[in-house]
C-alpha cells in the first residue's frame, strides 16, 4: 500500500532542495523551466519571479488552470502537478522572496517594470518514485516481480 502522506512529504522536500520546476498554462504552449520559491505563511503556493513579457504571464488573465512537471535532480522522484496560476505582484511578497539571485535578473530591483511575480497554487499531482538503484537490479534477478515492487512507489495526493 503506498503511504501517500509519505509521498507528499518526499515530493515537497525534494521540490525544496532542486527549486526548478517545469510550470505551463493548460491550452498556452509549452512548460517552462523556472525557479520556485515558497513562503512558509501561504501553505504549499508557489512562487516564481520572472518578467511581464514571457509566455507564460501573458497567457494569464486573473487566474488560469496550470499544471508543473518535477524531476529530482537524482531521478529519485517525479510529479505531475495540476493547479491554478495568479499574477500576485503583492509587494510585501516580493519583499519577503527577494534574494540576490532574483535581483541578477532585474536591473531596476524589486521596482523593475519588467517584474512579475506569480503564485502556484498546487491541486493534485501524480508522484512516482523511481526505484532505479542497484538494490532494485538485484531483486530483479532474484525473481521479484517488478510491477508488483512499483505499485507501491505511485501516489495521487492532493496538495
Amino acid at each position: 500500500m503506498t503511504d501517500s502522506i509519505e509521498m507528499e512529504r518526499k515530493f515537497w522536500k525534494a521540490l525544496r532542495d532542486d527549486k526548478t520546476l517545469m510550470l505551463g498554462v493548460t491550452g498556452a504552449g509549452p512548460a517552462q523551466p523556472m525557479t520556485a520559491q515558497f513562503d512558509e505563511d501561504t501553505g504549499h503556493n508557489v512562487y516564481v519571479f520572472t518578467a511581464k513579457d514571457t509566455d507564460l504571464v501573458r497567457a494569464l488573465d486573473s487566474h488560469q488552470d496550470a499544471f508543473a512537471y518535477f524531476v529530482a535532480k537524482d531521478h529519485g522522484l517525479f510529479a505531475a502537478i495540476d493547479g491554478r496560476l495568479t499574477l500576485d505582484n503583492d509587494p510585501q511578497m516580493i519583499e519577503r522572496l527577494w534574494n540576490p539571485f532574483v535581483e541578477a535578473w532585474f536591473e531596476g530591483g524589486k521596482s523593475d517594470p519588467k517584474l512579475a511575480l506569480i503564485r502556484f497554487e498546487p491541486g493534485r499531482a501524480q508522484i512516482w518514485l523511481n526505484d532505479h538503484s542497484f538494490l532494485a537490479g538485484v531483486k530483479l534477478l532474484l525473481g521479484r516481480d517488478p510491477k508488483q515492487e512499483y505499485k507501491d512507489k505511485t501516489a495521487e495526493v492532493r496538495l
